[in-house]
């Protein structure tokens, strides 16, 4: 990432390399400090005011394009509410503190005191500059952009081989959530703030669901991308998993029970305790599509009881009352 960002950073940078990249009010960066001061982790203060600087399309292109953003190995997350989350739970597990690259505030925003690490470089950008890095027309609810490092905690098993589902940091689970082909970010972000809510151990993403690093999965995550496990696989390494943990699959069926299978288990309080002490995976589908054949076929469907005249319930919202009633009994 550093190799990226250097040439973006040091456009209008004077011959003399030693020396700080200086750019004039055309929008370059100002006061940005050499690779000898980056190495010695001194503190960059920087401003911003032209949409046409390379790295304010840098900025964009992370927020727009899922490829971009593996390839980089960063994401843009809007807003300093989820940053501030993601800070406080690095800073409450331990975590490295040097996931969050580049802070950009609003000008005349003083820098937050969670941010006074010498890791992270301070920008600060214009009203015009924070509207096109944001993609949001009003700035008013909008002071901060970060650039933040995909935590290692997403695992991307796809082209792997069945048998190598399992990165260094996966650990014993117990719930875990699996999105089936859900395409809608802000349903993906809401059911990621859901499951680490209510204290489920990993969420599965299925080909076909959305990337969770998607500006619009973010803002409704509310830094919960950042915070639960994901892993990005195929039923393949979805069902080696679950046989390894012993897991029971069980589908959230999208239908109204009073029109459904009589195979189809009713969601009731005494249904989740005789589940509560078993391991769990849960899969959710789509709401246009719903459940895959794979799921249908491998799991004990179950519903939730509502009034004879609905169909159906969105996907989050269903996603939350299941989370919240299967959730591991030690929560209840």
């Amino acid at each position: 990432m550093a190799s990226l960002l250097q040439p973006l950073l040091c456009v209008t940078a004077p011959a003399d390399a030693g020396r700080n990249c200086t750019g004039g009010d055309n929008g370059g960066l100002n006061e940005l400090s050499s690779a000898e001061g980056l190495r010695k982790k001194k503190l960059v203060t920087t401003r911003l005011s032209s949409t046409s600087n390379p790295f304010v399309k840098h900025c964009v292109k992370l927020r727009l394009s899922s490829s971009y953003r593996r390839s980089c190995g960063y994401a843009l997350v809007v807003g300093l509410i989820p940053i501030m989350e993601v800070r406080r739970f690095q800073e409450l597990n331990n975590e490295e503190l040097s996931s969050i690259q580049y802070l950009l505030l609003l000008d005349g925003m003083e820098r937050p005191e969670l941010f006074n690490l010498p890791s992270t470089s301070i920008v600060h950008v214009s009203p015009h500059v924070m509207k096109k890095l944001s993609g949001v027309q009003s700035v008013d609810s909008t002071e901060a952009v970060a650039i933040m490092k995909i935590p290692r905690s997403f695992y991307d098993m796809l082209g792997e081989h069945k048998e190598a589902v399992y990165p260094s940091w996966f650990r014993l689970p117990n719930r875990i959530l699996v999105l089936d082909g859900i395409q809608d970010p802000g349903n993906v972000g809401t059911l990621l703030r859901s499951s680490l809510a209510f204290k489920w151990d990993l969420v599965f993403l299925l080909p076909g669901c959305c990337d969770p690093f998607n500006e619009k999965a973010l803002r409704a995550a509310r830094g919960a991308s950042f915070q639960i496990p994901i892993i990005y696989g195929n039923w393949l390494h979805l069902e080696a998993l679950a046989s390894r943990f012993q897991m029971k699959m069980l589908a959230g069926h999208p239908e109204n029970y009073a029109e459904a299978s009589s195979q189809i288990s009713l969601l009731s309080a005494k249904l989740a305790k005789s589940l509560a002490n078993r391991p769990l995976c849960l899969v959710l589908g789509s709401e246009g599509h719903g459940l895959s054949l794979e799921a249908l076929q491998s799991c004990e469907l179950i519903g939730i009881p509502m009034a004879g005249m609905f169909e159906s319930l969105n996907v989050s919202v269903a996603g939350g009352i299941f989370l919240y009633m299967l959730q591991p009994e030690k929560y209840r």
